[in-house]
């Protein structure tokens, strides 16, 4: 009831006002927080007033953490101008991502937000996967920061990224969009993964390897495995992507053939490939917008 709130309330900064608080300060150093209810907000009002008091910069989440939840799932419904940037791993997608945003474009990293690559060696042995939960939050708030109705660049994605899962609104968005599928030749594929994979511990590798065998095939996994430990690199980068092209090439045959524009992309630098992204993406979304209408 609200008086049991209000006593609540009370409790809450009384008896415990300190430890609150301290927790607050390890939290929030610089003295800037928000607090929330789960759907009201007397409790975390008496907690704002305290912290407020102390001299903290505190912001109050109305209707609580239930209305926040109602909010970020509605951003998947929203309609998005979505552009997918695909290719098979190892084209250096990401990094052509950021460059876009560099050039002023709007974009959703999902492998950042989900902290993982994606593949079975996606974590690079350090990354620690949020809550799904909290990976909808976290991209909820980065597309309200976009203007939906401007292209936003995402990269081509399964429906899940680690053990995270994209929220199926977006996701359904995501399939129905035009994508620039970029070509890069295999032997700059294998040299970008052995940089990004190659440094990584062994035992990663090979436990990683591990999990995909029943998809490899025993003597594929065999050789994959031997080729790590004798740390030849390219072997087992060339050996891996026999199955992650496939698996790119079934999903990419599963889209509306008439949304996906190939793009050859030779060996130049970074800032010249998204250059061209921009100007191949130019001309075709034209079309996709003026046979849309």
């Amino acid at each position: 009831s609200r008086e049991e709130a209000i006593l609540l309330g009370f409790d809450l900064t009384g008896g415990k006002w300190s430890g609150f608080i301290r927790k607050a300060l390890e939290m929030a150093p610089q003295k800037k927080i928000a607090v929330h209810c789960w759907r009201g907000g007397m409790r975390s009002g008496s907690m704002a007033w305290a912290l407020n008091l102390y001299g903290f910069e505190v912001y109050q989440v109305e209707g609580g953490y239930k209305s926040y939840r109602r909010w970020a799932l509605k951003q998947f419904e929203d309609k998005c101008e979505l552009c997918i940037l695909g290719g098979m791993t190892g084209s250096g997608k990401t990094k052509i991502l950021h460059q876009l945003k560099s050039l002023g474009k709007q974009i959703i990293d999902l492998e950042d937000l989900a902290q993982h690559q994606g593949s079975s060696y996606g974590t690079l042995g350090t990354l620690i996967q949020p809550t799904q939960e909290q990976f909808e939050n976290n991209l909820a708030l980065a597309l309200s920061a976009l203007d939906k109705n401007q292209t936003i660049w995402v990269e081509d994605e399964s429906l899940t990224i680690g053990k995270r899962s994209v929220p199926n609104p977006f996701w359904h968005q995501m399939r129905k969009a035009p994508v620039i599928n970029i070509k890069v030749p295999l032997i700059e594929r294998i040299r970008n993964l052995v940089v990004e994979y190659g440094k990584l511990d062994k035992e990663f590798l090979i436990e990683s390897t591990q999990r995909i065998s029943k998809r490899l095939g025993p003597e594929q996994t065999r050789d994959a495995i031997t080729a790590i430990r004798e740390n030849r690199m390219e072997d087992f980068i060339r050996l891996v992507l026999v199955y992650y092209d496939k698996t790119y090439q079934s999903g990419l045959t599963k889209r509306n053939k008439e949304n996906v524009f190939s793009l050859e992309l030779e060996n130049t630098d970074i800032v010249a490939k998204a250059g061209k992204v921009l100007d191949f993406a130019d001309t075709f979304l034209a079309l996709v917008k003026h046979s849309a209408e």
